[in-house]
């Protein structure tokens, strides 16, 4: 069974990938993750924030050929 890891996507990015990482992590359309992350964003602005910090901790993702 592999393992699976968080990684900023490559294939599913907007501005830094975060929103197409978490997607790809739990199997769900991206645009989900996006509007929830607006909704956090509108609603107080910690949103944007942690969209910043999570685009500097996760690591970006390898692609391979």
């Amino acid at each position: 069974m592999e393992s699976k890891k968080l990684y900023r996507s490559k294939k599913q990015r907007m501005i830094c990938g975060v929103c197409g990482g978490i997607a790809e992590y739990f199997n769900i359309d991206p645009t989900i993750i996006r509007l929830v992350w607006v909704l956090f964003a509108l609603t107080g602005g910690s949103g944007l924030l942690i969209y910043f910090i999570a685009a500097i901790i996760i690591p970006d993702e390898t692609v391979v050929y």
